[in-house]
């Protein structure tokens, strides 16, 4: 039986790696980059896409488009502020991910626009028909 790293660090030092000489090992974060898009591809989403290729259909789903109101097109507000912070955006595909994106950007911008109004009505000129009085 090995101890040898038990007794190296019972002994105060680092256990050696026990990676091949001459290659560093690779992080847990390498190792998931290196996987890629294909990491988060189950059995199931394997099938689908075969039984799609095989069929000669696009790859995408496309039948979520008659479900509802794609994130591209919701109005920004809190419709689309609950649409964003309850997707899985680890399981989104790259074009989704870009729409997720922009979507998320429409809203920011949304969002700065309702502050900036509060921030000029709050500091702004008086509004119609309000008389300020002289202690104000």
């Amino acid at each position: 039986m090995n101890n040898a790293p038990e007794r190296q660090a019972h002994e105060g030092r680092a256990p050696q790696s026990s990676a091949p000489q001459g290659r560093a090992p690779q992080s847990r974060a390498h190792q998931d980059a290196a996987a890629g898009p294909l990491k988060a591809m189950s059995p199931g989403v394997v099938d689908y896409l075969f039984r799609q290729l095989v069929a000669g259909e696009p790859a995408e789903d496309v039948q979520w488009g008659s479900e509802g109101v794609a994130l591209s097109a919701q109005p920004p507000g809190a419709e689309l502020a609950r649409r964003l912070s309850e997707c899985d955006v680890d399981a989104l595909t790259p074009t989704e991910l870009f729409h997720y994106v922009r979507a998320a950007q429409r809203l920011a911008t949304w969002a700065e626009s309702l502050r900036e109004d509060a921030v000029g009505r709050y500091c702004g000129a008086p509004r119609q028909g309000h008389v300020r009085s002289p202690q104000e």
